[in-house]
């Protein structure tokens, strides 16, 4: 590492992640919510697919957060290239899994996306007023 890039990394990059145990606390009580809903609303098979969607959600942000915070860390450098890869790869897997689901007779798959659409729309509105109200970064 030069000499120009170790003055550029911050003093403690904690702060990347310490967002992630609250966010994980609150997809966890998001998954009981939406698998609650999906059991109460269209049975066993639309609560597991409401739970697995905030699963994947869950999954998916906590993997690309720890990459990022990871490759910032080691070598700002690499922050880019391995976000597009992350992103790529994961929206990749994503893409096969729901167009395997969409061609399947399974009676949870609409709970899957209503599951996957609340773990979106919860993790960003608490990252975001995380960022902006409980922890901001110096």
């Amino acid at each position: 590492m030069t000499e120009v890039e170790a003055k550029t990394l911050p003093a403690d990059p904690r702060w990347k992640v310490a967002h992630l145990p609250f966010l994980t606390a609150v997809s966890f009580a998001l998954l009981l919510c939406a698998a609650s809903v999906g059991y109460l609303s269209g049975g066993s098979a639309a609560a597991l697919g409401a739970g697995l969607g905030v699963l994947i959600v869950t999954v998916s942000y906590t993997m690309s957060t720890l990459v990022v915070a990871w490759a910032d860390t080691v070598r700002p450098a690499l922050l880019m290239p391995l976000a597009l890869l992350t992103y790529v790869l994961k929206y990749s897997v994503l893409g096969v899994v729901l167009v395997y689901g969409l061609s399947t007779a399974w009676t949870g798959k609409d709970a899957l996306g209503w599951g996957i659409v609340a773990g979106v729309v919860v993790w960003t509105g608490v990252q975001a007023w995380w960022f902006t109200v409980v922890r901001r970064p110096k």
